[in-house]
């Protein structure tokens, strides 16, 4: 059985991580922790647990095997290295912490903790990423020259953070509004498929004026191999698909395609032609979710597809685009 605390009840995803552990085999919630009552109380009266405001005690319980870490995310470094030096198992929503000196003293106290840690990077487990990470790693597209990525929505159109989560709201608590809140999850996926990055420009503005936060921007990010990926993301784009384009030296691979299945390709021909139509691919099975992983881990200690490096790396590339919109400059790596 895996007895798990959650650590503040502060991000929106909090609730579904929640009910996710209660409907999984040998899982039980044992307590909440938050550091806003007001916010942590109910949630535990819901899950039927005693709420606790004192990290340390809740943290020493020998009931407690592991953490679902769901503050804000400038708590982060804090809560994680005290989870770590507790020898509890760690899940985090992302991003890992707000910079990159945060990201690498959370990455060596993992590491030397020994604890099972995974955060939370839905696109892994998606059949068409796995499908296009199959594509790109097999070599079916050649040599990736350029990819393109967009995720957005309508959070700042819609006024989407107010009370427990206004704090998305406030670059303080949070970064740098939707840069770090949903690109994060594409500018992990571009590093996943295209490899090392060398250098970051990113541009972003605040569009709509609902919160104080960059909410309509692009990063542009150069790899090691000379492939360029770009991502536009947004608050306040009202509707569209989340695609993924791949271009390579051999054929096109594109994600999210309006009129399409979930992924298709199309392959270069002789003479500089393509091939007369865009194939359909079997999709893969899906992975587990990162949590599926994580109690799986902790249970038979089998092996996750999501690191703390992976973690890190995120936070490398979080930190470089952050400093690339405030000086307006390209950031090497």
């Amino acid at each position: 059985m895996i007895r798990i605390a959650m650590l503040s009840t502060a991000h929106l995803h909090a609730n579904s991580y929640a009910q996710e552990a209660r409907n999984s085999q040998d899982v039980q919630i044992a307590s909440v922790w938050d550091d806003d009552p007001t916010r942590g109380e109910p949630v535990a009266k819901e899950l039927g647990v005693p709420f606790d405001n004192d990290l340390a005690r809740v943290l020493s319980r020998k009931d407690v095997d592991a953490v679902i870490v769901c503050s804000e995310t400038s708590k982060h470094r804090t809560i994680l290295i005290a989870a770590a030096h507790a020898r509890k198992h760690i899940f985090v929503e992302k991003p890992l912490t707000l910079t990159l000196a945060e990201a690498d003293e959370v990455t060596r106290e993992i590491k030397v903790s020994g604890v099972k840690f995974i955060i939370s990077l839905p696109q892994r487990s998606k059949s068409e990423a796995l499908l296009l990470k199959k594509l790109v790693d097999g070599g079916t597209l050649g040599r990736i020259a350029t990819a393109r990525f967009r995720i957005g929505h309508a959070a700042a159109l819609e006024k989407l953070f107010k009370g427990g989560s206004a704090w998305f709201g406030d670059e303080k608590l949070a970064g740098p509004g939707a840069l770090f809140d949903i690109a994060c999850h594409t500018l992990d996926a571009m590093r996943w498929l295209l490899g090392e990055p060398a250098s970051v420009f990113c541009k972003s503005v605040n569009f709509s004026g609902a919160y104080p936060i960059p909410d309509n921007g692009m990063v542009v990010v150069e790899f090691k191999n000379k492939a360029l990926g770009i991502l536009d993301f947004s608050y306040v784009q009202g509707a569209g698909p989340n695609f993924w384009e791949l271009y390579g030296t051999e054929g096109t691979a594109v994600r999210d395609m309006p009129g399409h299945p979930p992924v298709t390709y199309i392959l270069r021909q002789a003479g500089n032609g393509f091939a007369p139509a865009w194939q359909r691919v079997k999709m893969p099975k899906p992975r587990p979710s990162a949590l599926q992983q994580w109690f799986a881990a902790i249970q038979r200690n089998e092996p996750m597809h999501i690191t703390v490096d992976d973690a890190r790396n995120l936070a490398q590339l979080l930190d470089a685009a952050r400093t690339s919109a405030r000086e307006g400059r390209e950031v090497k790596l």
